[in-house]
């Protein structure tokens, strides 16, 4: 079919928007001849209701706990490796959602300023020469709920890094040259992230989603509160939140967990064994969903990125497991990997065989008491309008249609994401110190599979009609974007009533 032959600023043909077309099109692209053969994705795994096998992860080495009389919780895995390498960390029930008004930024500047010495390590350099006679590695990385200390290092030395961990943590200098100094790292890191859209896109994403709200904040926080965070308030957040109620040791690989107790007994002593639970500091700050948008033109970058966003499910919510499953089948794709008429995913498949953007991936992201789970996409600027309908479809249909082999297909993703993501003694000590903070426990992978496995088609019909259908967006948009629908719009795409949905559904009947 000709479409005209006006050339668009990219140099390709300038698309007649497909709403003119006929309802039709939009099912053609999310499916298509192209789609795989039904029974593509089920070659390893049945839609048949049955019992998976899971008797391999018996196997495993299960995770040990304790806990402290100070509340202070330890928790290891040890597992035979032929490098004999251990991961030990310090995870705290803390993040840039916790800090007081007019202080945001003081989670990340803190996590900065722990290395900078303390008093039986009084340099920086001296801790630095330690760390690296022991051949480890000694990382740190801030979020908006947790903040977390650790250390890759060989298993004779997991006690001198749980000294050094304890040392930084209980007994830190914060000596005034260090701190003008880290401002101006700090403000030179964030000129690095202004670079990175992905990172930029999701903190106006959170802006828009909970706006007045410390959870809406970036977690370097601004320019101005870096260059005014002093000594005080680094103490204070220590204090107030650093505490032993609050605090999990993990530690994963060449490991043995009598010896790691009776290391973080001896050690970790400086903490306040205040009672207060993050918890309890969420129940009276929540965060509100607050679906509004943040919108920035700037004509001059190639490509518009966009993230479209619904309020999603806490840690503990039941139905963050199907949201998960229902993130994996809207997928991910980039146009650089040349698999789009191919994927598993009918939105890949749809945006691929229209050509309507350059990347695409769904994200589903928890916290204590709410989440964000939507679209990220990245896509020329004359393709938006097609585009964003097209997302906001296939976001519908997942309440109305959806297969079981979409399902097993996101079910066998889903789990093999997740082993993959625990290889190794740094993320299995990861996952199991974020498990403690956000569960209460580590969730054993029989429990966890079992669970997504339990997910079938009327489970993702529900969970989506439970955050989609009749539910507000939040809406962050950077680039060229002129074409962009307006955010009514996009709330009026998730009617439960709209004629167009229910036009286009009856095709697939």
């Amino acid at each position: 079919m000709m479409v005209g032959n006006s050339q668009s600023k990219y140099g390709g043909r300038r698309r007649r928007p497909l709403e003119a077309q006929a309802p039709t099109i939009f099912h053609r692209l999310l499916h298509s001849a192209a789609s795989p053969s039904p029974n593509r994705f089920l070659r390893h795994a049945s839609p048949v209701p049955r019992a998976a096998d899971h008797s391999p992860f018996f196997r495993l080495p299960a995770a040990r706990v304790s806990t402290l009389p100070t509340g202070l919780r330890v928790v290891t895995q040890a597992y035979p490796a032929a490098t004999r390498m251990a991961s030990v960390g310090v995870w705290v029930d803390a993040g840039s959602r916790f800090e007081l008004p007019g202080t945001n930024g003081t989670a990340h500047f803190l996590e900065h300023m722990a290395f900078k010495g303390t008093e039986r390590r009084p340099t920086a350099h001296a801790l630095e020469v330690e760390i690296e006679d022991m051949g480890a590695r000694l990382n740190a990385y801030t979020s908006r709920e947790q903040t977390t200390f650790f250390a890759d290092v060989q298993g004779r030395d997991v006690p001198a890094a749980l000294d050094v961990l304890s040392d930084i943590l209980q007994h830190p200098r914060f000596p005034q040259q260090a701190i003008q100094r880290e401002r101006g790292v700090i403000l030179r890191e964030m000129e690095e992230v202004q670079g990175m859209m992905e990172e930029v896109i999701f903190d106006h994403l959170h802006t828009a989603a909970f706006r007045d709200h410390p959870l809406g904040d970036t977690i370097l926080g601004p320019k101005e509160n870096i260059q005014s965070i002093s000594k005080n308030d680094l103490q204070q957040y220590i204090s107030t939140h650093y505490t032993c109620p609050r605090t999990v040791v993990s530690a994963a690989g060449d490991v043995d967990h009598d010896e790691v107790v009776d290391k973080v007994k001896e050690l970790f002593t400086g903490f306040s064994t205040d009672p207060t639970t993050a918890d309890q500091l969420v129940e009276a700050n929540p965060a509100v969903f607050t679906g509004s948008e943040v919108r920035i033109e700037d004509a001059e970058m190639p490509l518009a990125h966009l993230a479209i966003a619904f309020k999603g499910s806490s840690w503990t919510d039941p139905r963050s497991i199907p949201l998960m499953v229902t993130q994996s089948i809207l997928g991910s794709w980039n146009r650089s990997i040349g698999v789009g008429n191919c994927s598993g995913s009918s939105l890949a498949r749809g945006i691929s065989n229209g050509g309507l953007a350059e990347s695409l991936m769904a994200f589903n992201t928890n916290y204590r008491d709410t989440g964000l789970f939507g679209i990220y996409t990245t896509a020329p600027p004359d393709a938006l309008h097609d585009l964003s309908r097209l997302i906001m479809e296939e976001f519908r249909r997942l309440a109305f249609r959806v297969s079981e082999t979409e399902v097993a297909r996101a079910r066998n993703q889903l789990k093999s994401s997740l082993l993959l993501h625990i290889d190794g003694s740094t993320a299995v000590s990861e996952n199991n110190g974020r498990q403690m903070l956000t569960y209460g426990r580590v969730m054993p992978f029989l429990e966890l599979f079992a669970r997504i496995d339990a997910v079938d088609c009327a489970a993702i019909m529900e969970t989506a009609k439970d955050f989609i259908v009749d539910k507000d967006v939040a809406l962050a948009a950077v680039g060229p974007v002129s074409n962009l629908p307006e955010l009514s719009w996009f709330r009026s795409q998730t009617s439960s009533d709209d004629k167009f949905t229910a036009k286009l559904f009856s095709l697939g009947a």
